[in-house]
């Protein structure tokens, strides 16, 4: 073999191996180790995204807070409503326990809505001058019965609403923080809660039975079972 032809295959020899050895590193090589013209992809975090919507979310201990003011104003429109009905009860019933809760019911709560005014005004409060559009409703209602569906349906109505009554000035008497509402709150909290044990003896005495649920003007309220509940329940139904 002459000198010419040998240094011909080794040069053809060496080609190979180069090209052979330069495909295995391309191949092991992965594709974010290629060199790139444009910049390198962003970094992914291992941190868990946020929740587009958290913020959005309300506590609700947050949605239920009742501020000194609206407590102010849900307890006037309240006590007008149960001065309303109480001398609607007098009006209309001929239960003497009913004429007497309802006679109870105006004359203490004009009290309390009096003192509430002069505690609202300390505190510069503006206070509604009228019923609630339900307590309205529940009063046009209660003015179309007669008899004992009448005093069944107030009595219902008024232990429901004093469960409600007396759960919110507690939280008031304990939470408020207005020195004014928050006083009148704790000096009238026994006054209601009387009303409360009143108003279930009313009910036991005009065949209501009546447990210890909650209540109140709220919306969607809990209440019997009976399908129009200003109306007697059927005989031998649970009225609660």
């Amino acid at each position: 073999m002459n000198i010419t032809r040998k240094y011909a295959i080794s040069s053809l020899l060496a080609a190979t191996f180069a090209l052979t050895l330069g495909s295995g590193l391309a191949s092991a090589q992965s594709p974010n180790d290629m060199p790139s013209d444009g910049p390198p992809p962003p970094a992914q975090s291992t941190q868990p995204q946020p929740d587009p919507d958290r913020g959005m979310r309300h506590n609700h201990s947050e949605a239920s807070a009742v501020t000194d003011s609206q407590f102010a104003s849900a307890a006037a429109m309240g006590g007008m409503a149960e001065v309303k009905l109480g001398q609607l009860a007098q009006d209309k019933s001929t239960n003497d326990a009913v004429k007497a809760f309802g006679k109870r019911m105006f004359e203490d709560h004009t009290k309390a809505g009096d003192d509430l005014k002069a505690a609202a005004v300390k505190s510069n409060i503006n206070l509604p001058s009228d019923i609630s559009a339900r307590d309205q409703a529940t009063y046009d209602r209660l003015a179309k019965l007669s008899g004992s569906a009448f005093d069944q349906a107030y009595a219902r109505n008024m232990v429901r609403d004093h469960v409600h009554d007396v759960a919110a000035f507690k939280n008031e008497s304990a939470n408020g923080t207005d020195p004014n509402i928050k006083s009148f709150a704790t000096d009238t909290l026994p006054t209601l809660q009387e009303h409360l044990k009143a108003a279930r003896q009313m009910a036991q005495a005009v065949g209501v039975q009546v447990g210890p649920g909650s209540g109140g003007r709220g919306p969607n309220p809990p209440d019997a079972p009976n399908p129009n509940p200003d109306l007697p329940p059927p005989p031998g139904s649970q009225q609660q």
